[in-house]
């Protein structure tokens, strides 16, 4: 196949996405030939190079590409491994006898629930998680109080939160208002760390639940917490149309 990216080799494989296949480069985790590459920009040749992983040789995938969603219930990490031993999403994938290697598609904080995404696909992971394609994530968000319009539109326009980064512009409809709290559908585009804790905190108004209820055309559904089922023809063709992939 000639020269290509590391990265996308990595992700090819079925291993992760591509941006966390970059984290493994940088990390110091890939060996192309028995050296440690940790450039991003490097590349290898996957047909005539020797390229490890973590001490384990990289194959790329014989095995069909699959596609997974998952109702994450919240105090599950959402990772396929945790140091602390706290339950993770490859306890989900084990309780609905699913043996597959997949790898969850971005993240869902600890203490939040809804829906995942999980693939062998690195390419379409990357795609999915990138800015650049404008996917929408919806999200039911609970926050404390009742935010004003005009702090709302703070939120709308983007707002600077930790590190001095802001977001940019985020759809916000107000749903319900209850005594002490209101709910929001809250829709993003891009995917920071902690970001909507974050973002109604700039405002005053800490989140009390999170749920994500929908990833581009993919929705909840009829999953119940804990389930994991394989995404049909029809839901992944939708979605290979909303991120404008193309099948040959």
């Amino acid at each position: 196949m000639g020269l290509e990216r590391l990265q996308k080799i990595i992700a090819r494989a079925g291993i992760t996405s591509r941006r966390k296949a970059e984290q493994l480069i940088l990390q110091g985790r890939v060996k192309v030939n028995g050296r440690v590459v940790d450039k991003l920009g490097s590349r290898a040749d996957v047909d005539n190079d020797h390229i490890k992983v973590d001490d384990r040789l990289l194959r790329p995938l014989d095995v069909p590409k699959c596609y997974f969603l998952a109702f994450k219930p919240a105090q599950v990490i959402t990772s396929l491994d945790d140091p602390q031993g706290r339950t993770t999403v490859a306890d989900l994938l084990r309780a609905n006898r699913i043996r597959l290697r997949v790898f969850p598609v971005g993240r869902l904080d600890w203490d939040a629930d809804g829906l995942l995404l999980l693939t062998n696909d690195g390419e379409l992971a990357n795609q999915v998680m990138h800015p650049r394609t404008h996917l929408p994530k919806i999200y039911r968000v609970k926050v404390k109080g009742h935010p004003s319009e005009k702090a709302l539109e703070r939120l709308r326009k983007g707002i600077k939160i930790q590190g001095g980064v802001r977001t940019l512009a985020t759809k916000i409809i107000t749903e319900r208002e209850t005594e002490g709290n209101t709910v929001f559908k809250v829709i993003l585009i891009e995917g920071r760390y902690r970001q909507l804790k974050r973002m109604f905190e700039r405002i005053g108004h800490p989140v009390r639940t999170i749920r994500r209820i929908a990833i581009g055309p993919l929705s909840l559904g009829r999953l119940r917490k804990g389930e994991v089922r394989r995404l049909t023809h029809d839901e992944l063709l939708g979605l290979k149309k909303a991120l404008r992939i193309h099948e040959d």
